[in-house]
């Protein structure tokens, strides 16, 4: 048991050279997180944050469910943006991550901005 019998494809984030495998029934970010690996920003991992937003640089992916506008315009998904928790790779994938590093969420710009900076 918890062995995957779906084909697994290699993917690759271009910032870090970090690279896992990910079986193709499954979202970009949930293979990374299922090895334990880091690269990709997770949040709610279900859509709804944009923290995990990337940019498909080479290869290919099928979505596993609509992105929310609020994250990913249609010129940006033109361009090969999606969220990871999105989208499963069809082929070989090599992402950059697009996300911002603090999540919109977290309060105004004011109270952002006044944060401590670890």
């Amino acid at each position: 048991m918890g062995a995957t019998t779906c084909p697994q494809v290699r993917v690759s984030v271009s910032q870090t050279g970090d690279c896992f495998d990910c079986a193709t029934n499954e979202s970009l970010l949930a293979g990374m997180l299922r090895l334990g690996r880091k690269g990709i920003p997770a949040g709610c991992v279900n859509g709804g944050c944009g923290v995990c937003k990337v940019r498909i640089v080479d290869g290919a992916v099928q979505s596993l469910g609509p992105v929310s506008r609020a994250h990913v315009s249609t010129e940006e998904e033109a361009k090969g943006y999606t969220l990871a928790c999105r989208v499963a790779p069809t082929e070989a994938v090599c992402l950059e991550v697009a996300a911002k590093l603090r999540k919109p969420f977290l309060g105004s710009a004011t109270a952002v901005a006044q944060r401590p900076v670890n």
